[in-house]
Order: C-alpha cells, then sequence, then structure tokens
C-alpha cells in the first residue's frame, strides 16, 4: 500500500529464472501483490516465482502482448506497475514513479530508458526504437522517447479504455499510444529511468519484431486491427469501488 493506494506490480515472464531472483533482491515493500504470466517457460520460472510469493497465472498462447493480457486481467491493485523478469528495469523508482503519478495526477506514466544505461545498448536495438519513435510521430503526431519501453505506471482504470490488440511485442507501442492519445481521458507522461544489463538470455529477435512492429503500426493507424474486449470491464471497477467505501 502506498498513500492509500493498492499497488500491483505485472511481469510476462519467458524462462527468466535467472532474472527474478534479481527483481526481488530490491523489490519495495510497498508492492501489495505481484503477478507472474508464465508464457510456457522451459525453466523454473514459475517455481521461483511461487517461492518469493508471487502469483503465477499461466498464458499458453505464445507471446509478449498475451504473457502481459492475462497478468494484467489478474491484478487488482488501485495502480499497476509493470516491468520485464530480467533485472533491466531498476526497482528502486517506483515509489518515486508513484509519487509523481500520486503528487502530480497523473493517469498513466511510461518509462524512457533512452540515454539513461548502465552500458551502451546494442547499437540496432537503439536504432531500430529512433525509427519506431519517428513513425509514430508521422502517423500518430505525437512523440515518444521510448516506444519499446517495458516499464509503465498506470491507474488500473485506464485498462476499461484502451484498445489493446496486440499478443506479441507490438504490445509495448500499442499500450503508449492508446493511453498518451486519449488527452482528454487519460493524464499520461513519459519519464527517464536507468536501465540495467539483463539477466539470462534476450526473446527479443531483433529484424522481425522491428519490422512486424513498424508494420502493426500502419495496421493501427488505418484501423485495420478490429476491437480487443477491454482488459478491465468498467462494472467491474465500480463493483471494487463499493466494496472499499
Amino acid at each position: 500500500m502506498y498513500k492509500n493506494h493498492r499497488i500491483s506490480l505485472v511481469m510476462p515472464c519467458y524462462n527468466e529464472e535467472r532474472g527474478l531472483p534479481e527483481v526481488y533482491r530490491d523489490l519495495p515493500s510497498i508492492v501489495d501483490e505481484v503477478i507472474v504470466a508464465d508464457n510456457n517457460s522451459t525453466d523454473r520460472t514459475a517455481e521461483i516465482a511461487r517461492q518469493f510469493g508471487a502469483i503465477v497465472v499461466t498464458e499458453t498462447k505464445q507471446g509478449y502482448g498475451a504473457a502481459y493480457k492475462t497478468g494484467l486481467r489478474r491484478a487488482t491493485g488501485d495502480i499497476i506497475v509493470t516491468m520485464d523478469g530480467d533485472g533491466t528495469y531498476q526497482r528502486n523508482f517506483i515509489p518515486i514513479l508513484l509519487d509523481v503519478m500520486i503528487d502530480e495526477g497523473f493517469d498513466f506514466i511510461t518509462c524512457d530508458r533512452t540515454g539513461h544505461k548502465d552500458k551502451p545498448s546494442n547499437w540496432l536495438r537503439v536504432f531500430g526504437n529512433d525509427v519506431l519513435n519517428l513513425f509514430i510521430w508521422l502517423l500518430f503526431w505525437f512523440r515518444v522517447r521510448d516506444s519499446q519501453s517495458g516499464m509503465w505506471v498506470f491507474r488500473r482504470w485506464v485498462l476499461s479504455h484502451l484498445n489493446l490488440t496486440s499478443d506479441g511485442m507490438a504490445f509495448s507501442e500499442e499500450i503508449k499510444l492508446e493511453a498518451m492519445s486519449k488527452k482528454a481521458l487519460i493524464r499520461s507522461n513519459e519519464l527517464p529511468i536507468y536501465y540495467k544489463e539483463r539477466h539470462g538470455v534476450s526473446k527479443l529477435r531483433i529484424w522481425r519484431d522491428g519490422f512486424y512492429n513498424l508494420f502493426f503500426l500502419f495496421r493501427k493507424r488505418f484501423g485495420m486491427l478490429g476491437k480487443a474486449p477491454p482488459l478491465v470491464e468498467p462494472g467491474e471497477l465500480n463493483l471494487q469501488k463499493e466494496a472499499k467505501a
């Protein structure tokens, strides 16, 4: 609990037995629940997560977005924090981001890793991220510095207003497009964070995922993706508010 808000941490995980202990090493006690969405891991990811007290949910449909959707549906906190299970996102930024969100009245915060890493990143990843950022500006007319960041902090009710169609890596850019384009409803911001070297093997397929994410932006812009069911129904949120009253 933090400033009268219940906090959930959601992590999609595929073979992250090396990263999860790093996440828990300095996870702030203000996090009330941890949801690990196990996406067909073949190592001890689920076992280690349960040892640390996480709620493990299984998503058999392979994909970053598919795992995230399952984890987000299970989260019960007033505010949801997300990050990958590889230890790259620093946990000590969670209270800082929550302070900014609560004190400044933001509803959605996405984190910018660019220029704030402990060590230089793969130049191809940096270039690909920049290309996707550029096309977001050209297609959707707003700027984002790190469209592929996987750390977000947002109020749970935001999920009821987002059309999240991607089951793959494009989920990361889509959640930003959905939240940050609804300026009249969702107050958003992008804040810098530090970013560490990962533990374990990266799951990103640079060329394949890069071109897929670019193609996804065009399909999203021209309405070719259809409508996805909300991850949280407004009625469910109303019931939750009544239970707290």
